[in-house]
């Protein structure tokens, strides 16, 4: 592509004009007579976008380790907390329905901007928590950027990834909200325990995180071209490409239970650590929470080592057994199992999403992907919320542990029917490479 930058002279107030090729249809522009930073390549955009996707789920999981805090100092009960991961769930959903195609108009880059800005109103919500309003609606607020995130940012990381190794593209998507779970609840934690003020400081680091990904982002070249129709874009459409079909039936089978669980962790983790595992202290309540996360990227690299239909079908009976130790080790409150069976879960989970994706997005054109990751989070983001919701009500009147039984029994169920409907196809007989 050739771009033609113009500049008036101010001497001679005559036009100057600079003219260079860019490639990947990214324009690097350069004014003549101003120093401008050097526009990223694709590698370099490939990196920031997928930081901003991890620092965006980082940034969402800054409140969960004040949880013990909000409902020991505030009065906040089970039932509230529970419901904030559940407005979470539903306002993530409501941003990919109306909000999931809205990247394919105003471009990667401008969405980009929104989502970081939605989330950085968030964080301001959450300096002032004294009762479960601020809290519900700050929660609400990322669960629209994560919505956003998960596809304009998602879409962007897809645009920009490298040919090889094939599976690195994959793994983002599955594993770095994980990912950014994880980082984010780890600090915010540590910051709550050992740091000076734990109701604010952990907003503020978030904050300049988020402003940082901001400056990446804006140094990254944009791969779409505006175009009309935004307004009419926010009209769901729901379907998919008819080649993408059945491996997404199959995929479903894969993103409920293992998000469901994610719910759990993220709505209970500080409860199961106080009541069951005798851990009282924000950093304890982050580590249970991230035991089950951290260890997805491991899963998503050993799923790029085999076929995808293999990785789904070992990864779901790798799940449904972790997740039924899980259920075992809380019982009988032993901690170091308790995490080791939670970190096997997370990486069974790892390898499980990423090969699932893979399969549903090898499938689908450029013009396409956007509106399909938003398909497959709308239904893990549900996936979440409806047990969310549940568990919260069923904990009012059953224990925790009774409730976790419930998600294994979906863990079974999906692995169950990958056992029955996974089969292998030419695509996936080869490993990635």
């Amino acid at each position: 592509m050739r771009i033609t930058w113009a500049a008036r002279s101010r001497k001679t107030n005559s036009l100057q004009t600079d003219t260079f090729e860019t490639s990947s249809g990214g324009a690097q522009i350069r004014p003549r007579g101003f120093i401008t930073l050097k526009q990223f390549g694709s590698t370099g955009a490939f990196v920031a976008a997928s930081v901003s996707l991890i620092a965006i789920y980082a940034a969402s999981a800054t409140p969960i380790p004040l949880y013990g805090l909000y409902r020991t100092a505030d009065g906040l009960s089970y039932t509230e907390l529970s419901l904030s991961s559940v407005v979470y769930f539903v306002g993530a959903v409501s941003s990919l329905l109306f909000l999931g195609r809205l990247s394919n108009h105003f471009g990667r880059k401008i969405s980009a901007f929104l989502t970081l800005a939605l989330m950085a109103v968030a964080a301001l919500c959450f300096l002032n928590v004294h009762s479960a309003t601020p809290l519900l609606i700050g929660r609400f607020l990322q669960g629209l950027s994560c919505g956003m995130a998960s596809t304009a940012l998602a879409a962007w990381v897809v645009d920009n990834a490298p040919a090889r190794p094939s599976w690195i593209a994959p793994a983002i998507l599955s594993c770095g909200p994980m990912t950014g779970l994880t980082i984010g609840g780890i600090i915010s934690g540590t910051l709550v325990e050992f740091g000076s003020d734990p109701r604010v400081l952990p907003y503020l680091v978030i904050t300049g995180v988020l402003a940082a990904c901001v400056f990446l982002c804006f140094n990254s070249p944009e791969t779409v071209n505006r175009k009309p129709g935004a307004l009419s874009s926010l009209k769901p459409q729901i379907g998919l490409p008819l080649p993408a079909r059945r491996a997404f039936r199959i995929g479903v089978f894969t993103f409920v239970p293992t998000w469901a669980l994610g719910g759990f962790y993220q709505a209970f983790g500080p409860a199961m650590a106080m009541e069951y595992l005798h851990a009282s202290s924000a950093l304890a309540a982050a580590l249970v929470f991230a035991s089950t996360m951290a260890p997805s990227p491991i899963g998503a690299s050993l799923a790029g080592r085999t076929s995808a239909a293999n990785a789904q079908r070992i990864g779901m009976v790798a799940f449904a057994l972790s997740v039924g130790t899980v259920v075992l080790t809380l019982s009988q409150g032993l901690l170091v199992p308790f995490l080791i069976a939670s970190i096997c879960a997370g990486i069974s989970q790892g390898s499980v999403l990423s090969s699932s994706i893979q399969s549903v997005m090898s499938k689908v054109t450029l013009e396409q992907r956007a509106n399909v990751l938003g398909l497959i989070y709308a239904t893990s983001y549900t996936g979440a919320a409806v047990p969310t919701l549940i568990a919260g009500r069923l904990s009012e009147s059953y224990s925790l542990v009774q409730v976790l039984v419930g998600y294994a029994g979906m863990a079974t169920i999906g692995c169950i029917a990958v056992l029955l409907f996974v089969r292998n196809t030419g695509a996936d007989s080869s490993k990635a490479s």
